[in-house]
């Protein structure tokens, strides 16, 4: 479950601080997902940063099943992030010299317990539809095919929170239809919360809840008014 509360981020620059984020609240319970959207500058990936505890707020809070990242001390912050949340980002960062099955292991490698996962990495890469490409490095996918790598890198612990920042921003029509449908699976699987920021109105068409980051706050979507749908 995420709960943010009274959520505001802002900069210090030398003319006084910058704000970026102002009022935002949000809940989603286990399961559910989300996408967010707004235009370039608005302030949508600094809020994904935020709740992934990557990026501290200047007041409010941030609540993943129950645990506040930042009232953790740095290392028990970095195991509950590398635990609790994982990342997909626009681009797919993979490690170049490792096989997509190793890519996938590789948060459980940091994390000392990569062993037990070797079944769970299968099974995800066969989920993403990567059954037959696990022992490929990532010269030898396509740009869809390495993004949706990213993704089963982001299930494998078994995260109660995945962030996914544009994760069909650098891919063609074809292939961001191939992720989309992903993402969507994943929407629906009941045990992962969700939250997609994006451009793209198709894919934030494929989640159940919508909002868009308007004048430094989040509105949500179902509740606005029909010339912002």
């Amino acid at each position: 479950m995420l709960v943010v509360t009274d959520l505001h981020k802002s900069y210090a620059t030398p003319r006084g601080p910058l704000p970026i984020l102002d009022r935002v609240s949000l809940t989603l319970n286990q399961g559910e997902a989300a996408a967010i959207m707004g235009p370039s500058g608005s302030g949508k990936s600094t809020l994904l940063y935020v709740l992934g505890a990557l990026e501290p707020p200047t007041s409010g809070s941030v609540s993943i099943d129950g645990t506040d990242p930042y009232a953790l001390g740095e290392r028990d912050q970095a195991a509950f992030r590398g635990a609790r949340i994982g990342f997909v980002f626009q681009d797919h960062l993979l490690l170049p010299q490792l096989s997509a099955i190793d890519n996938v292991l590789a948060p459980t490698v940091v994390a000392r317990d990569g062993g037990p996962f070797s079944d769970r990495a299968r099974l995800l890469l066969t989920r993403v539809g990567l059954g037959d490409r696990m022992d490929h490095r990532p010269a030898e996918l396509s740009g869809g095919e390495r993004q949706r790598v990213a993704v089963a890198r982001a299930l494998i612990r078994q995260p109660a929170l995945v962030l996914c920042d544009e994760p069909t921003g650098n891919l063609d029509r074809t292939a961001a239809e191939g992720v989309a449908d992903v993402l969507a699976d994943l929407a629906t699987d009941g045990r992962t919360t969700v939250v997609v920021v994006t451009h793209s109105p198709s894919l934030a068409a494929r989640f159940g809840r919508r909002y868009e980051v308007v004048d430094r706050t989040l509105i949500d979507l179902a509740g606005a008014p029909p010339d912002r749908m």
